[in-house]
């Protein structure tokens, strides 16, 4: 059996994380066996996926130059390939290093991003360059890739994103108030006060609504007294997704950037009738089953909502032609194939191994 190695070199909890655990499950129908090397802050949510002597705890690297702690425990699980999480193209670059130093190296880079200037940047266009692959799961951040760093184009291939698909999905809940629900870190990145202005619009036209915020992170606060006086609830982290979802009417996406979020994927999967800003690759991936809306446009966001808050009939039809694009395109299952093929054909990279970057040092 092949063996893998995934590396997790970040602090919070979020789709690229969920990603993760999707090849941990499935990894051993499509014939691997798989380790996991996990910063120390998010290994807990790894434990019931793995064995403890397939399991890494080691200190986290994000922004570092250099992690002896990843090489160290890779070189112990002595995988045929290793496949590094990139939350996005630089603050992993470490982790890449000491990966490069022990098997052919895939990154996965979730997000597109800051790739520096001068040094900086020749640096971590040589990291992305050794690697035998690079998959990422929309066109923009492939597009950084090549044009960016300079990756070979037939080396950088798009997989996109892929969720459990349940076979009793929830849909609308049929709620006398309908309920817009939304999801995701508490940062600027995923547009929450974007959202709050809308809900303001919403209510201030006389639109009854509630509106669910689930998540956790460094702007909480300030959010929270934004949305003082708004029918909004901030429920925290949320363990059961499918339990949040399941109480929704809509669910809503509201980011600056993004590249194919798996949360917009799940609701879909619930039969949820979703509106999304038109970031990254949403707009190619939905097509016409759900509302896409430009980024930063509260007024429009708003309209986009009153529209399916006013009509219950279809917000069933949008739902049901959801889950039927998240039935044929996004099933976690077809995700996993697509990409353990591909580090087969990585592993018996030429020489074993792939170069070494130049530049610093990188274990």
């Amino acid at each position: 059996m092949n063996r893998v190695s995934l590396v997790c070199d970040s602090e919070n909890w979020g789709g690229a994380e969920v990603y993760l655990t999707h090849l941990l499950r499935r990894a051993g129908d499509c014939g691997w066996a798989t380790s996991l090397v996990c910063a120390e802050p998010l290994v807990g949510r790894f434990t019931p996926l793995l064995p403890p002597d397939r399991l890494a705890v080691v200190p986290l690297v994000r922004h570092s130059t250099a992690a002896p702690a990843v090489r160290a425990a890779l070189s112990a699980q002595r995988p045929d390939v290793v496949l590094v999480n990139l939350v996005d193209p630089g603050s992993n670059a470490a982790a890449v290093a000491a990966a490069l130093a022990v098997a052919p190296t895939v990154g996965v880079l979730h997000l597109p991003g800051d790739t520096g200037t001068g040094e900086e940047r020749a640096h971590l266009a040589g990291l992305h360059r050794a690697m035998a692959a690079v998959l990422t799961p929309a066109s923009g951040a492939r597009d950084q890739l090549v044009g960016d760093l300079g990756v070979p184009a037939d080396r950088v291939h798009v997989v996109p994103n892929g969720v459990d698909v349940p076979a009793d999905p929830t849909g609308p809940a049929g709620r006398a108030v309908p309920r817009i629900g939304a999801l995701g870190r508490l940062t600027a990145q995923k547009g929450f006060d974007v959202l709050l202005d809308a809900v303001r619009a919403l209510t201030g036209a006389g639109v009854p609504v509630e509106v669910v915020v689930g998540g956790e992170g460094r702007d909480g606060d300030r959010l929270r007294a934004a949305a003082a006086g708004l029918p909004v609830t901030f429920c925290g982290f949320v363990d059961d997704v499918r339990g949040f979802l399941a109480g929704l009417d809509v669910f809503c996406i509201s980011s600056r950037r993004e590249a194919l979020p798996l949360v917009l994927l799940e609701a879909m999967a619930e039969g949820l009738p979703c509106v999304a800003t038109d970031v990254g690759d949403v707009a190619l991936a939905v097509g016409a089953d759900a509302v896409v809306v430009p980024p930063e446009d509260a007024g429009a966001l708003a309209a986009a909502l009153a529209g399916l808050l006013a009509d219950p009939a279809a917000r069933a039809e949008l739902g049901r032609r959801a889950r039927a694009r998240a039935v044929a395109d996004f099933d976690a299952g077809l995700m996993a194939r697509r990409t353990f093929a591909l580090l087969d054909r990585c592993r018996s990279t030429p020489g074993g191994r792939a170069s070494r970057p130049p530049g610093r040092a990188g274990a």
